[in-house]
């Protein structure tokens, strides 16, 4: 790491009880020995797989996590819109409509001392919600959290690979790195684009390893042969994986210098997260 970087560690969709065993169980010995300077989670699909809960927003918070972004799930908790309103550490997508509780960017201090800003935006390709231009509202949030910090972060909630690599083309330059959510696995393609700005598919996410998604794979395998509706359940067998990716930032230009994926695979962790209040 170089001596005056700034490093931020960005997590894939939590999923679970699971997925959020493997955050307490980790986090922070990666904070440790990678010389995190602050942390970024999906936490969307942290309570039984879809949505969250007030309570495990301060769950993250407990176990070191600075900021907590969103997509398409956020409202499955109803208890989560009050929270949004009083608070900024939980994001839900900026380009979601006019009046929806809560805001898409906030801003959190690094353990460097550097003033780091977090934009959350959903995509439109495959996705059914009905959303404003995420690269238009991204580019805009951009300007804007530039008057207060060099250091800015998209994490672009998102279905279509083509659309998140448009967007990190598209604000190549005017952020510090684009992170993509939302598929639930890793893609191989982390890079700092050319003028400067880091970027990556998916981060993939925290659950069980063998799943799909994150939940148990004989319904959804059934729903495929039969075309026959099925619930989805919250896969909780270990193995367990946990993924993302750190991104080193220049605090004076703004200009990501490294991008490193993250993977860890725990074939002895349980579900036993006590969360935080």
């Amino acid at each position: 790491m170089t001596k005056q970087g700034v490093r931020i560690l960005f997590l894939g969709d939590v999923v679970g009880a699971l997925g959020c065993a493997m955050v307490q169980k980790h986090l922070p010995r990666l904070r440790k020995e990678l010389g995190i300077h602050g942390v970024v989670a999906n936490g969307e699909n942290s309570c039984e797989g879809k949505g969250i809960t007030q309570r495990l927003v301060r769950f993250f918070k407990h176990h070191g996590v600075n900021v907590v972004t969103s997509g398409n799930h956020i409202w499955a908790k109803r208890d989560i819109c009050s929270y949004l309103t009083e608070h900024e550490d939980l994001l839900r997508p900026a380009n979601f409509p006019e009046g929806c509780p809560g805001t898409g960017m906030t801003f959190f201090t690094a353990a460097s001392g550097h003033e780091v800003a977090v934009i959350n935006v959903q995509g439109r390709v495959f996705m059914q919600q009905h959303t404003d231009c995420p690269f238009r509202r991204a580019r805009a949030l951009a300007d804007k959290a530039r008057e207060t910090t060099k250091i800015i972060f998209v994490d672009f909630h998102a279905e279509a690979t083509s659309e998140k690599i448009g967007l990190g083309l598209y604000l190549d330059g005017n952020v510090s790195g684009v992170v993509g959510t939302h598929t639930h696995v890793q893609t191989a393609d982390e890079r700092i684009l050319p003028q400067g700005t880091a970027f990556i598919t998916d981060l993939g996410m925290a659950g069980a390893r063998f799943s799909m998604i994150g939940m148990k794979p004989e319904p959804i395998i059934s729903m495929f042969l039969t075309q026959m509706p099925q619930r989805f359940e919250v896969d909780e067998q270990a193995p367990a994986i946990l993924t993302g990716a750190w991104i080193e930032v220049d605090p004076e230009t703004g200009k990501a210098e490294a991008i490193e994926r993250i993977q860890i695979v725990d074939n002895d962790i349980a579900v036993h997260t006590q969360t935080a209040g």
